[in-house]
């Protein structure tokens, strides 16, 4: 896996939109997070910059106009931080991590049946 950049949790908010229409503007993405957040729009433009100097997104400039797009993907970003979590918090184990999780969340019949089903593709 190629190394992906540390995203910051406000950073992975701008990042969905990114993934979710892409190019986007600057005034796009504060557009977007103006429902879900109480951002100002120079904080977004903070982001943008942050995400572009940790060179997970890039921009192509028209006239005065930046469109900016990611350069990794949602895909890459999630198994980065599912990496991240299970070393720091289950020194990178992952059977702990399962068996909490069995035992605390309830599961439904659908839910049991798919686990066995991915556990049993895991054995052939």
């Amino acid at each position: 896996m190629k190394s992906v950049p540390h995203i910051s949790d406000a950073e992975w908010e701008v990042m969905k939109v990114l993934w979710a229409k892409t190019p986007c503007t600057a005034n796009e993405v504060i557009e977007a997070l103006e429902v879900r957040t109480d951002w100002k729009p120079k904080t977004v433009r903070t982001l943008l910059n942050r995400l572009a100097q940790k060179q997970a997104i890039s921009y192509s400039q028209e006239n005065r106009v930046y469109a900016y797009f990611p350069l990794v993907s949602e895909d890459e970003c999630v198994k980065s931080e599912t990496q991240s979590f299970l070393k720091r918090i289950y020194g990178g184990a992952f059977k702990p991590l399962l068996v909490n999780f069995l035992k605390e969340e309830q599961l439904s019949a659908e839910d049991i049946k798919e686990l066995k089903n991915i556990l049993e593709d895991k054995t052939k």
